[in-house]
């Protein structure tokens, strides 16, 4: 349904002269004929915008977008000077940041956060063609499996059209759940290991990695058992599996865990992260059901609409 007049306010309006109903003057018929065309142009307009989303080819150009909004961030983090931790390449922001092109999806690239640099927030100011989706998720979380489980397909089709664009954000919070295993940082560190080394692959290393969840109370997946997932998963770089055995990118995990649960958070409209998964659609934060594919997509078309993306 169209936002806007409705479609049955429309018909009613063009039907209120219908046989037997006073005839206003010519004057007034012809601004009514006016304001009936122009509802008729604002009802299309408001459903060509609701279907854009979901039907588009794709936007042209979204890698030089990417690309340049990268370049940006690239530029604020060679001038931070404040402690942290060496964290991965294509992750300056706390999370990787994948758009598509009509038929693949790509990272956009950015230099590793050296020790001393703070995180830079996207500039979603450079990818207002489109809706901008950013999800915080813990690999051991179950409402995240079934928020992944729901919609993966979904976003994965609005961000390969060009369409979306989707910042993933590994969080570890559920460590104590592991037995001592930490598997929610292992595994989070196993998917800064492909956005170090395989940037491209990493929307599908999510999916794998909610595939075969590391469930809570149990001891979760050996790096033999992440590597060889992440590996079918299409992440074939040789580096990635010394990464997760040397668990290179540890400390950067907790320290992007810790700065997500403290806040605050950027381009959203709550302060911090208080439970995952947390979904942001245009900096908005869904509370809707996780379990319901059609309640997200309402919601990314009403932010959709509320924001103006996707072009006029």
């Amino acid at each position: 349904m169209s936002e806007g007049i409705p479609n049955e306010t429309v018909t009613e309006r063009m039907m209120s002269n219908a046989s037997g109903q006073p005839r206003p003057p010519r004057k007034d018929r012809r601004d009514q004929a006016r304001e009936q065309s122009r509802l008729m142009r604002d009802d299309e307009h408001a459903r060509a915008k609701r279907q854009r989303l979901l039907r588009r080819g794709g936007i042209g150009g979204i890698g030089g977008v990417l690309l340049a909004a990268a370049t940006v961030a690239a530029l604020v983090v060679a001038n931070q000077n404040t402690p942290s931790y060496a964290g991965p390449l294509n992750m300056a922001s706390d999370g990787i940041l994948i758009g598509g092109d009509g038929t693949t999806v790509s990272a956009a690239m950015t230099p590793a956060l050296a020790a001393g640099a703070k995180p830079v927030a996207t500039d979603k100011s450079q990818l207002s063609d489109m809706v901008n989706i950013d999800i915080y998720v813990d690999y051991m979380c179950l409402l995240c499996g079934q928020f992944e489980a729901t919609n993966a397909a979904q976003i994965a089709s609005w961000v390969t059209a060009g369409n979306a664009t989707v910042e993933l954000h590994p969080l570890s919070i559920l460590d104590t759940s592991s037995r001592g295993n930490n598997d929610s940082t292992r595994a989070a560190n196993a998917a800064a290991c492909v956005a170090n080394f395989a940037p491209d692959s990493f929307l599908a290393v999510n999916t794998a990695l909610f595939a075969k969840q590391l469930a809570e109370e149990t001891g979760g997946l050996t790096d033999a058992q992440l590597q060889s997932l992440i590996e079918k998963a299409g992440a074939t770089n040789p580096n990635i599996a010394a990464c997760i055995t040397k668990e290179t990118f540890v400390p950067w995990v907790r320290a992007a865990s810790d700065r997500a649960l403290k806040g605050p958070l950027p381009n959203a409209d709550i302060t911090k992260v208080t439970g995952t998964p947390t979904v942001l659609v245009n900096g908005a934060s869904y509370k809707g059901s996780l379990s319901d594919a059609k309640a997200f997509e309402a919601f990314v078309t009403a932010q959709t609409l509320a924001t103006g993306t996707g072009g006029d």
